[in-house]
């Protein structure tokens, strides 16, 4: 039996690296593999007779070190941070820097250029290029001894060759003689009868890739937050009922049934059922949603939301990897463990781009000496060359975006499960809305009252209201819900009785109360309704909706209406989805009549009715062979098949875990407006992806050949080099900034 497991790979310092990892495991018969450079991690599928150790012992050959991931854990308040990658390489960046100063002044400003002030910019140098670019060298040299050739190849060549030529210049070209000077320019000096070093080239280009290194590191470190967030959003303990007793236990420690108490502020410890209380949960942090939710009992809490009302006592229903939280954070890192298909053009490039780099440089050394060219001119041109070339812009373009991306997502309750759904929201171009929980709220409630001539409005509502009141039916716990709200608490009923699918009846301030259906109305009680209530009655019937009668004292007294509402922002949602150029239909298995009426109200044209569950994906197919590429929204379990038939598949999170399962999206609140969202933040990211790509393409495509042309000085050339990483990241960092349609609302 095929297994999947996610390795933490140390060692990687650009594309080529993830690219030969991910080579060297797709080689083991049976293993798929992906490696990601920015998450630093290699997701492995193995067949049932590779196991883990053989896929850690495969990187190790390749020269890298890997690991079974370790769970994202949440800092403790107050804890110290263990020194990281990051605080190394400022460090050596620091030293580096103050070093490096000097030594560029001096080889730019010929009025500071003392006598043997070369042999000090040598005593300066010397430590930044082998100490400061030692991380360059290491890697360099392990590749080396496994025959591959990475960025770093290229960057500690460029390096080495820079101090190597200043070496000689120094001690075999004539240039330690007392009094020699030289100019700094930014475009390549050509040489005169004596070779001049390269001292501040091999220093400022080491300086300038390490910072471009370090604010990489911060960057991708700043894009992964998303995962320690969620981590960190759980409680830590909780109040446990056990034996009568309430104990503070650890989160860790509560099992499947246990109670719980929540007090007012707290965080709800897992996910789980209010069995005692009411109150208002804040569920913002889960879901993005800012107004909090009123929960009783029988209502499904999560983990992590904060209680703001009153005193809960929760029954657990799931604990640890099973709780809601737990799988957010699941799919938020398979989603920025995978890859975009734009991502595999970088790596094959990548793949492919350090040796073509070397060749090209060795190219530009040779033609620069047989085209007549000092030996000082073909050396400046062919380190130019292999300093402009590093494709680490390249290597970051998808993976950072990527990350920022999803993570942005789940802080709004926005999960997108892979890379590849970024291609498909940029394609679709119809969106199928399923109307019962998805446009409308998939509850019942009091739409409308209509007494009969006569009869007082509200006290038709109140006396309805206090009978339906001890029905469990939803239309009946409806009409009582909407009575209670606007004429405060309800009367008792004596004499109780319910006829199952036809009504209830009952005694209420002495008066007889009967409500249900006109026909067992007419039948039972010998109470029709008047031609003005049976056309309303009618009116109400063929838009869709519930119709109850009600009879007082042996009279008809009029009818209440409840239908299934729709959702407050399902109109905004609809508009929002026209302008990103999706064509929305509703999907129903109402009458037609009743289906439009829906549609009408919320600004969709196209309605498919009387859909059978097991006929919507036949519908989602007849959209496809039109030509249409279909987006599918829905949250029940009949919405599953069609959720996976479609091109691109959403679920709302207040759906069914299958069609959750399902989707490519899902939509952790049940705001319809967050579908926009969602395909908003999809297509933003891969626009940022595409951006990231065309600059480094565009940046190594025009470079290259300057550095060939010898129009770029070496100088210059590491430090456009190490800015371009800098630039793909802070472009990919833009995402965080991403605002919902509902922020102002």
């Amino acid at each position: 039996m095929a297994a999947e497991v996610d390795l933490r790979i140390e060692g990687m310092t650009c594309a080529s690296c993830a690219a030969r990892i991910e080579r060297k495991l797709n080689k083991v018969p049976g293993v798929r593999a992906s490696v990601n450079y920015a998450t630093e991690k290699a997701h492995v599928e193995l067949p049932a007779d590779v196991t883990i150790d053989d896929a850690i012992a495969v990187v190790e050959a390749t020269g890298y070190k890997a690991f079974p991931p370790a769970p994202v854990v949440p800092e403790d308040q107050g804890q110290v941070r263990p020194a990281g990658p990051d605080d190394a390489l400022r460090q050596r960046l620091v030293i580096s820097t103050v070093l490096t100063v000097p030594v560029v002044l001096l080889a730019m400003v010929p009025a500071l250029q003392f006598d043997y002030w070369q042999w000090a910019s040598l005593t300066l140098a010397a430590p930044v290029a082998v100490w400061g670019a030692l991380p360059f060298h290491r890697a360099a040299w392990a590749n080396a001894r496994h025959g591959a050739a990475t960025m770093d190849t290229l960057v500690s060549l460029g390096i080495v060759a820079a101090f190597a030529w200043s070496l000689y210049a120094l001690f075999l070209g004539g240039a330690g003689e007392p009094g020699m000077t030289m100019t700094f320019a930014l475009n390549p000096r050509h040489a005169g009868t004596t070779p001049e070093p390269y001292l501040e080239v091999a220093a400022a280009v080491t300086c300038f890739l390490l910072l471009g290194r370090y604010l990489e590191a911060r960057a991708k470190s700043r894009s992964g937050e998303a995962l320690r967030q969620l981590a960190e959003l759980g409680a830590k303990d909780a109040s446990v009922l056990r034996d009568g007793v309430e104990r503070r236990v650890l989160v860790a420690d509560l099992v499947v049934g246990d109670r719980f108490v929540v007090r007012p502020g707290e965080k709800i410890a897992t996910d789980g059922i209010v069995v005692e209380g009411a109150s208002a949960v804040d569920a913002s942090l889960v879901t993005g949603e800012p107004v909090p939710v009123e929960v009783g009992v029988g209502d499904a809490v999560v983990g992590a939301t904060v209680n703001v009302g009153g005193r809960l006592v929760v029954e657990a229903t799931g604990v640890g990897a099973d709780t809601q939280l737990a799988r957010i954070a699941r799919l938020v890192e398979q989603a920025q463990s995978g890859k975009a298909p734009v991502q595999r053009l970088a790596d094959r490039v990548s793949a492919v781009f350090v040796p073509v780099v070397l060749g090209l440089a060795l190219l530009t050394l040779v033609g620069w000496l047989v085209a007549g060219g000092s030996v000082q001119e073909a050396f400046t041109a062919a380190v130019a060359v292999l300093i402009i070339a590093c494709p680490c812009a390249l290597g970051l373009a998808t993976p950072t975006a990527l990350l920022v991306g999803t993570g942005r997502g789940a802080q709004l309750g926005i999960l997108i499960k892979g890379p590849e759904v970024l291609e498909s929201t940029r394609r679709v171009d119809t969106i199928v809305l399923d109307k019962t929980g998805t446009v409308t709220t998939g509850r019942m409630s009091l739409v409308d009252v209509v007494p009969a001539d006569g009869a007082d409005r509200d006290e038709l509502l109140r006396l309805a209201g206090a009978v339906e009141d001890a029905s469990e039916h939803p239309v009946g716990r409806a009409i009582a819900v909407g009575a209670r709200a606007r004429g405060g608490d309800l009367p008792p009923v004596e004499g109780f009785a319910s006829v199952r699918g036809r009504g209830v009846s009952g005694v209420v301030d002495g008066r007889a109360v009967a409500a249900g259906r006109s026909s067992w109305l007419a039948a039972e009680w010998s109470v029709p309704l008047d031609a003005a209530l049976t056309a309303a009655r009618e009116q109400h019937e063929a838009a869709g909706r519930t119709v109850v009668s009600v009879a007082l004292d042996g009279r008809a007294a009029g009818i209440v209406v409840v239908s299934d509402t729709v959702k407050p922002d399902a109109a905004a949602a609809v508009a929002a989805l026209r302008a990103l150029g999706l064509e929305p239909t509703l999907l129903t298995g109402d009458n037609p009549r009743a289906a439009r009426t829906v549609a009408a109200e919320v600004g969709i044209d196209e309605v498919i009715a009387e859909v059978l569950p097991e006929e919507k994906v036949s519908a989602v197919r007849d959209l496809q062979r039109r030509g249409r590429v279909v987006a599918m929204v829905g949250d029940g379990v009949n919405d599953a098949a069609a959720l996976a038939q479609a091109d691109l598949g959403l679920a709302m999170g207040t759906g069914t875990d299958v069609a959750i399962e399902a989707a490519d999206i899902t939509v952790v609140r049940g705001d319809l407006l967050a579908v926009a969202d969602a395909v908003r933040l999809s297509r933003r990211t891969l626009r940022i992806i595409k951006g990231n790509l065309f600059w480094a393409f565009a940046y190594n495509v025009a470079a290259i050949p300057l550095a060939m042309a010898g129009l770029l000085s070496p100088l210059v050339a590491g430090a456009a080099m190490a800015f371009s990483s800098v630039f793909v990241v802070s472009n990919s960092l833009r995402l965080r900034r991403f605002r919902p349609l509902g922020a102002g609302r």
